[in-house]
């Protein structure tokens, strides 16, 4: 799975420390987030989008077996 976190914070002048505040999660989760080392809860998925003012699947990109086929 890909993320568009990174370039969404970015544009927004969020820091990774400033976003993991709003969150209420480490700086090294929005790391692993960003790095798409690591899938969210539909819950901080959720959250994200708030931030973001946007849709989950603005942020999230399925690729091969993530997807029905």
């Amino acid at each position: 799975m890909k993320t568009l976190i990174r370039e969404k914070r970015t544009a927004m002048n969020i820091t990774q420390e400033e976003l993991s505040h709003r969150l209420k999660v480490s700086r090294q989760t929005i790391i692993s987030l960003e790095k798409g080392k690591y899938k969210p809860s539909l819950i901080l998925a959720h959250k994200l989008s708030q931030v973001f003012e946007c849709a989950i699947e603005e942020l999230f990109i399925f690729e091969g077996d993530e997807n029905i086929e």
